[in-house]
């Protein structure tokens, strides 16, 4: 249920065409919640038959004319219901450490290049999410919106900063197996 949430709330910060919503979801929303463009452009259509946003009135004939959509009072009323809800913290589950468990028990072939790789994979990922710190958060940047956007980011940041340590730890770990594990 958190995808229509999540674009109710990017409509809510700018009214946008499904396309300007893909493309903020590509470069935003995206780093934690992830959608296909496919699948906004079928929620968009689905928020819009429930009454929680409409198409702006456009100037140009409809034909070939992107449409720009807004949140109605009923969509804000809905995210606000959402925003407050309690919910409980989902479970962990991640393929690689899945296979770690199985690799316990047939072996670990192959599985100590793909450590690696995601190690670097993660790296990029911290990088580019400091990158971003660097950017978009400077000292003195405290209205509640700022605030709370960077709060997001460093949750990133500190999930990133986990995973490269573990898998750094993983390798160490991996190079004092015994040959044959």
């Amino acid at each position: 249920m958190s995808l229509p949430h999540a674009i109710l709330t990017a409509l809510l910060e700018k009214p946008s065409s499904g396309l300007e919503l893909t493309r903020r979801f590509d470069r935003s929303i995206g780093y934690f919640w992830s959608a296909t463009h496919q699948q906004i452009y079928r929620e968009l259509g689905r928020l819009e038959r429930e009454g929680l946003i409409r198409a702006l009135p456009s100037e140009q004939p409809a034909r070939g004319q992107r449409k720009s959509y807004e949140v109605l009072p009923a969509g804000r009323a809905e995210l606000s219901r959402w925003t407050a809800a309690s919910q409980d913290p989902k479970p962990l589950r991640d393929t690689l450490l899945l296979r770690l468990r199985a690799a316990a028990v047939i072996g670990t072939a192959g599985l100590e290049d793909d450590l690696r790789r995601h190690l670097q994979l993660h790296e990029r990922q911290l990088a580019e999410y400091r990158e971003i710190e660097r950017r978009d958060f400077p000292p003195g940047s405290d209205s509640a919106q700022d605030r709370l956007h960077h709060l997001i980011l460093r949750a990133g940041i500190d999930l990133e900063t986990f995973w490269t340590r573990w898998l750094r730890h993983a390798l160490e770990e991996f190079a004092d197996l015994p040959d044959g594990s």
